[in-house]
């Protein structure tokens, strides 16, 4: 007989991840779903709702084996919202964040900006006879359970179709649409439902995001998270309260503290869009025979929030080879890093001492390595990458009576370092040196 277990699933923008985790943190089973995400024009940015969201989940879970699962929870991106029918089955693509058909005349934070209402807007003029419309973790309950939940944290993000108690029906008036076709709002984990109705409870779900803080440790001043993901997050741990230009300003889970910082589309979606292009290049790259990145070749959001920026590749010559621009391409998520945390310094007076780094990309040594000295800052790489699944298998344990209710917070005790990398001396100087034109260029 195996042991306990929680489960936690997180819907990510390339895969769904599935993780079982014991009562102390240590995986005890994994899977993992690819899907694909699709680009119908250069501002567009949208899953196969039906295979992202409702099969993909439904998979992960089941590809984890025979289990004595004690609770389930969900992670997902945000924004995302599609249109669904009676049987709670999408009928539209899954909008995800910094799609064109969520923009509008505000700039900054999604939820300031109301992104997801401009979803719900265009859905509801393209389906308006839908049964419902539903973000990826309600999508993905409602497979699991038959009812369309949805945890207080995402509905946030659809400020101010969300009024911090329900769904205002003013708001969704105004673009057409009423309270009863959004999914029920649990408490961010809480259980909601039961799977399959009479299986393990299943909690209300969280944001991705917020369910790799809850195990990446990164508590304490002068720490950094890094979610080395398709998106790339920087949070950097301060006391401060007051805004700094260009990056968001939010609650750590850790008490007292709070973390600045935002997102770049300098993550992998970058990333792998350049290799693509180069293939997989090998052998040793000079230092200082590096070209630089611009990594916008969909607009970028942290600091400079402008949709309409594009990639460049500057100071390219016949010198180069494909290790060189491959090399490059890492050294840009490592300057994004490093221009937000510079902002940090300027208005919150942050020393950062370490990077923590989650997600995907810390399976690839050249990316971290890259970041390491583009920051000239160690790099502790968490002992579990997929940090929004083991987020939401501790988020499960709560749903689940395992730990006290108001215990979202310990998670922490499961953070674990898997590997350290530290800035190679012999690259710092030159790549400053890249840096500053990066700053010049990309200003």
């Amino acid at each position: 007989m195996t042991s306990p277990v929680t489960v936690g699933i997180d819907i990510g923008t390339s895969s769904v991840k599935a993780i079982a985790a014991d009562e102390d943190g240590a995986v005890v089973a994994s899977a993992r779903i690819p899907h694909t995400f699709r680009v119908p024009t250069p501002g567009g940015f949208e899953h196969d709702a039906v295979d992202a969201w409702r099969h993909g989940p439904r998979q992960a879970l089941n590809e984890l084996g025979p289990l004595d699962v004690r609770g389930v929870s969900v992670a997902a991106m945000v924004p995302s919202l599609t249109a669904v029918d009676a049987d709670g089955i999408p009928v539209q693509p899954g909008l995800l964040y910094g799609d064109e058909r969520g923009r509008n005349d505000r700039r900054g934070n999604p939820i300031e900006t109301g992104e997801l209402l401009t979803f719900l807007r265009w859905l509801v003029a393209h389906e308006p006879d839908a049964a419902g419309y539903w973000p990826a973790q309600a999508v993905a309950n409602h497979e699991l359970s038959g009812e369309a939940i949805l945890d207080t944290s995402t509905a946030a993000t659809a400020y101010p179709l969300f009024d911090w108690q329900g769904w205002d029906p003013a708001v969704a008036a105004e673009v057409g649409a009423r309270p009863e076709q959004f999914p029920r709002l649990v408490p961010t984990g809480w259980e909601a439902q039961r799977v399959d109705g009479d299986g393990p409870p299943l909690a209300s779900g969280c944001i991705d995001a917020l369910a790799e803080q809850l195990v990446a440790g990164a508590d304490h001043d002068g720490d950094v998270l890094l979610l080395l993901g398709t998106t790339l997050i920087v949070w950097a741990v301060t006391n401060e309260t007051s805004d700094a230009p260009g990056l968001y300003l939010l609650p750590h889970t850790a008490p007292g503290k709070m973390l600045v910082g935002g997102p770049s589309n300098a993550g992998g979606l970058f990333c792998n869009w350049a290799a693509g292009l180069l293939g997989a290049p090998s052998g040793p790259v000079d230092p200082r025979r590096v070209p630089v990145w611009v990594p916008y070749p969909r607009g970028e959001r942290s600091p400079l929030d402008d949709p309409d920026r594009r990639a460049q590749l500057v100071d390219l010559d016949l010198t180069h080879d494909a290790a060189s621009v491959r090399r490059a391409a890492f050294e840009a998520s490592g300057f994004v890093t490093r221009r937000i945390l510079d902002i940090a310094r300027e208005h919150h007076g942050i020393e950062p001492r370490r990077l923590v780094a989650s997600g995907g990309g810390t399976r690839v040594d050249d990316w971290v390595q890259a970041v390491a000295d583009a920051t000239n800052l160690p790099v502790d790489c968490v002992a579990v990458p997929e940090g929004g699944a083991l987020g939401s298998a501790w988020l499960a344990r709560i749903a689940a009576g395992l730990e006290e209710p108001t215990a979202m917070t310990e998670g922490r005790r499961w953070a674990r370092v898997g590997r350290s990398i530290e800035p190679d001396r012999a690259w710092v100087d030159a790549v400053t040196e890249r840096y500053l034109r990066f700053l010049d260029v990309a200003a």
